[in-house]
C-alpha cells in the first residue's frame, strides 16, 4: 500500500508532462511547424552555423561522452575512491544520454513523420512536395523527423543537472535552446520535433532520477 501511495504523485506528475507535450506539440503541428519551415527555408538557407551547432548533438559525441564518465567513474571505484555526489550526478547525466538516445529510435519509428525537406532516397518532405503527415509504425529513414533526437539527447543529461544543481539552472536550460533553434535555423526540424525531443529528454532523466535520487 505504501508503494501505491509513493507512486501517486509520480503517476500524476507523468498524467501532467505528457498531456502538456501532447497540447504544446499538437498546437505547433497544427499552427507553427509548417509556416517556420517556409520561412527557415526561403530566408535563412541554411546558415552555415547552425548546421555546426547541431553537429554537437549527433549521436556519436553526446554518447562518447557519456561512455567516457561511466568508465572513468568504474574506474574511479576500482581505484578505492569513493562516488561522492558530483559523480553520481555524472553517472545520472550519462545514463539518461543513453536512455534518451534508445528511446529516441523507438519513439521515431512510431510517429513516422516526414522531414521539413529531402534528405535521403527523394523522401517526401514539406519543402520539397508539401508532404506533411505523420505514418505510425511505417519505418524508413524517410519518416524519422518526430522527435528531435538532438534535443532528446541535449536535454536529458542537462535536464539531470537542473534538478541535482539547481543554483546553474539557467546555465543547464542554454544548451537544449542553442541545439534547437540551430535545428530549426537549418530546417532540419521543425519545431514541433524539438518541443518533442525536449519533453523525451526530460522524461528519460526524471526516470533516471526516479531510481537514482
Amino acid at each position: 500500500m505504501a508503494l501505491k501511495v509513493e507512486l501517486r504523485p509520480v503517476l500524476a506528475d507523468a498524467a501532467l508532462w505528457l498531456v502538456s507535450g501532447a497540447v504544446l506539440v499538437g498546437l505547433s503541428v497544427l499552427l507553427v511547424d509548417q509556416p517556420i519551415s517556409t520561412w527557415s527555408h526561403d530566408v535563412l538557407h541554411r546558415p552555415p552555423l547552425a548546421v555546426d551547432i547541431t553537429l554537437i548533438a549527433n549521436w556519436k559525441f553526446p554518447v562518447c561522452a557519456a561512455s567516457l564518465v561511466i568508465l572513468a567513474a568504474f574506474a574511479a571505484s576500482i581505484a578505492g575512491r569513493p562516488i561522492g555526489p558530483l559523480w553520481r550526478t555524472a553517472i545520472a547525466a550519462s545514463i539518461a544520454t543513453f536512455l534518451a538516445t534508445l528511446a529516441v529510435a523507438f519513439v521515431k519509428h512510431g510517429f513516422g513523420r516526414e522531414w521539413p525537406e529531402t534528405w535521403v532516397n527523394n523522401n517526401p518532405s514539406w519543402i520539397s512536395n508539401h508532404a506533411y503527415g505523420f505514418y505510425p509504425l511505417h519505418g524508413g529513414e524517410g519518416y524519422e523527423s518526430f522527435p528531435s533526437g538532438h534535443t532528446a539527447r541535449t536535454t536529458a543529461p542537462f535536464a539531470v543537472l537542473w534538478h541535482r544543481l539547481p543554483k546553474l539552472r539557467v546555465l543547464w536550460v542554454l544548451p537544449t535552446l542553442i541545439i534547437a533553434a540551430a535545428l530549426v535555423a537549418a530546417d532540419f526540424h521543425f519545431v514541433g520535433d524539438c518541443i518533442g525531443g525536449a519533453y523525451l529528454g526530460v522524461a528519460c532523466a526524471a526516470a533516471v532520477l526516479l531510481f537514482m535520487d
